[in-house]
């Protein structure tokens, strides 16, 4: 089915040459999830709609979607350039990771959320303002773990539902483990108090809410330890963006 003449709104993923003088555009769009766009004439000189096209640019597309094949764009508007991204090789790699990531969550079923676009643009433009962007990814790597059909209870001790920490991390209780029962799993992940307190903030806080963020390096190696172990022993997936950061980091830290 073709869905003609649309209005939606959209982040440009990646794009690549096709044949002489077009393009093919990925774009992550509001209504319709990730869609390729064959975009003619977009290698030619003084074509009108180069700006809608740049890596990671966020706007207002008018088109046609095709559920199976290639999608078109005819004209765009309310265009926002994400210039600092595009500018900064460590914030490219944190944005790209985020999209690649949202992408995975949704080759599992064909459902769409409005929500998580929101949520995937407003952690990007959160990037591209300034704020830490390792935080921010790991903040949407916590939210998006039921996108995988991981729901981890960060709320309280999953065998007593105590409240009462210190708590720790379980991947064979899928959650969290108070003292009183850390016995019960010899290999849970041995987290600090400050590592498991920020992933217990990061499951419920509103992206659109942080203004400034303050966590130190250390804490900030031991979260992306953590979520890494997770998401390699619960998830499963590879992104080739992740590997360039875990590099980052490792000079960084």
């Amino acid at each position: 089915m073709i869905y003609r003449n649309v209005e939606f709104q959209g982040i440009v993923v990646s794009r690549k040459n096709y044949r002489e003088r077009d393009m093919l555009v990925e774009i992550y769009t509001d209504k319709y999830g990730f869609k390729t766009f064959l975009v003619r004439g977009a290698r030619k000189r003084g074509f009108k709609l180069s700006a809608a096209i740049l890596p990671f640019t966020f706007a207002t597309y008018v088109g046609s979607i095709n559920e199976d094949g290639l999608s078109f764009i005819t004209t765009t508007k309310n265009l926002k350039q994400f210039q600092s991204i595009n500018q900064d090789i460590f914030l490219n790699a944190y944005a790209t990771y985020i999209l690649e990531l949202m992408k995975y969550a949704y080759q599992s079923d064909d459902l769409i959320s409005l929500d998580w676009f929101e949520k995937t643009v407003s952690s990007i433009s959160a990037i591209n303002e300034g704020l830490d962007p390792q935080i921010i990814t790991n903040i949407l790597e916590v939210q998006a773990l039921g996108r995988f059909g991981v729901q981890p209870n960060w709320q309280y001790c999953v065998v007593c539902q105590g409240v009462k920490g210190p708590f720790d991390y379980s991947e064979s209780y899928g959650g969290l483990l108070c003292v009183r029962h850390f016995h019960l799993d010899s290999q849970r992940l041995h987290l600090d108090a400050k590592t498991v307190f920020y992933l217990r903030k990061f499951s419920v806080i509103d992206i659109n809410r942080i203004s400034t963020i303050n966590v130190g390096d250390k804490t900030k190696e031991n979260l992306a330890k953590a979520l890494t172990t997770i998401y390699d022993g619960q998830v499963g997936i590879y992104i080739k963006a992740k590997s360039f950061i875990e590099k980052m980091n490792t000079q960084l830290y």
